[in-house]
């Protein structure tokens, strides 16, 4: 963890290395990071009281497109500012930008979704718990750079080394220079790794992010991916963090592992050495809530029309609302062991997932089940999580899944009428957007024979 300043020690700090600029960033409904450059004299006079940053940033999906049926922004508003407040202890320095000195924003009063994870954390501090998360990612790495990968439409690429092994240190080897930056140079972003290795598939890495409380652990995977980005294309690859590139190929996870401790941060509240399983009863009523919340909160771990591609039967992502101990067919898959590793997995999260709507929602659907003291009496699924649909399948693509969000109130009960609305007709709007397009699949299938 860093250590953290005082406002005016950083001033100073920023104001003896003869800094310039800074630059400041904030994330959107999609989880993309959008910021600007601003000089030094600009940063010292709204680090306290916030600054204006238009509100269009809720209001355009991932291609900047305004969306037609947001009431929070758009064309009737006029798209005006929204106040933006600067988190200091976000500081950071872009290692392979001159060490140049970085924040992360939020908006108090706005959609936010690292707004919507602060206010589920205020919720954790007020029944007594400390909640400790990480995230991991899976995604694919192609040669090429951006403008040269886009003008090919994001067909026929090469991928950083062939054939599909898993943990091969050969395939690492091979492209070692870039490995090699991504453990380095995050960890001096201040986004350290536990581990990193290839993942089945031509050109897959896996990352494993050091935990840390929630709203660092989610920092970190935000940071992470544009991280991972950033630095590909100083090496000429370009990654992907779409859950699902090929139908041939297993997709990529965004796995959020959690576990709540004592306010003091001293003791695994996860963890019960008297349970023949290791796995307490508070973790029980944890499991329990997201096991009832998950149909209700999927958007939020597969926000998009392609992270149905992803959650398939037989392709390491889960299709059914299931837990299970070290099961990895499992939509939840506990972890129970010492008093310090007792733990969830979270399994149903992709990698294109927004980190902070992730997290919240893993977070306020256990903390769910605590409140109302659910009991986990459905036993864990043992062999094939596919085959066990004794509590349900998850729904089966973006539309269907927001639907149950939008009708449901216990999505506004965990995050917010205000939010709910505003996220659930983006991705209404999302549904939209792919429904009205001809697909290759379309023009293959039904070009000459219909």
């Amino acid at each position: 963890m860093r250590n953290q300043q005082s406002l005016s020690e950083l001033l100073q700090e920023l104001t003896e290395e003869s800094a310039t600029k800074v630059k400041l960033a904030i994330t959107d409904i999609d989880g993309v990071l959008r910021g600007k450059l601003i000089s030094l004299d600009k940063f010292r006079s709204v680090v306290e009281k916030g600054f204006g940053f238009c509100d269009v940033v809720f209001g355009w999906d991932a291609g900047d497109q305004a969306y037609d049926n947001a009431a929070y922004t758009g064309w009737h508003t006029g798209y005006p500012d929204a106040l933006a407040m600067i988190d200091i202890n976000t500081f950071r320095r872009v290692p392979w930008e001159n060490d140049l000195p970085f924040f992360l924003a939020g908006f108090p009063n706005a959609p936010c979704p690292r707004g919507v994870l602060k206010r589920v954390i205020e919720q954790a501090g007020e029944l007594g718990y400390r909640a400790y998360f990480s995230q991991e990612f899976e995604w694919f790495n192609f040669l090429g750079k951006g403008g040269m990968v886009a003008a090919e439409d994001y067909r026929g690429l090469s991928p950083m080394s062939q054939g599909m092994f898993g943990y091969s240190i050969l395939r690492a080897s091979q492209g070692s220079a870039y490995f090699q930056d991504l453990f380095d140079l995050l960890e001096k972003f201040d986004v350290p790794l536990e581990g990193l290795h290839t993942e089945t598939g031509p050109g897959v890495y896996e990352a494993a992010i050091l935990y840390a409380d929630v709203l660092e652990a989610a920092d970190r995977a935000v940071l992470f991916k544009s991280g991972v980005k950033e630095i590909g294309a100083r090496h000429g690859v370009f990654p992907t963090f779409m859950a699902k590139f090929s139908a041939e190929l297993p997709g990529c996870s965004g796995h959020v592992h959690q576990s709540l401790w004592s306010v003091e941060g001293d003791r695994n509240l996860f963890f019960d050495a008297d349970s023949p399983s290791g796995v307490s009863s508070l973790m029980e009523s944890y499991i329990a809530g997201q096991l009832y919340c998950l149909p209700y909160v999927l958007p939020m771990y597969a926000p998009t029309v392609n992270s149905y591609k992803r959650l398939v039967e037989g392709a390491w992502a889960p299709t059914t609302v299931t837990w299970g101990i070290d099961n990895r067919t499992t939509a939840l898959r506990a972890l129970p062991g010492s008093a310090t590793s007792t733990r969830l997995e979270t399994r149903v999260v992709g990698s294109d997932a927004n980190p902070y709507l992730a997290m919240a929602a893993c977070l306020a659907s256990g903390l769910y089940g605590i409140r109302k003291g659910l009991k986990l009496e459905t036993p864990p699924t043992k062999g094939s999580g596919y085959a066990d649909k004794s509590l349900g399948v998850l729904p089966r693509n973006l539309w269907e899944a927001t639907q149950a969000m939008k009708g449901a109130a216990l999505a506004v009960e965990l995050f917010g009428e205000s939010f709910v609305d505003h996220f659930t007709r983006t991705r209404e709007w999302e549904w939209r957007q792919f429904s009205r397009e001809v697909t290759d699949w379309e023009l293959k299938r039904y070009f000459e024979i219909i």
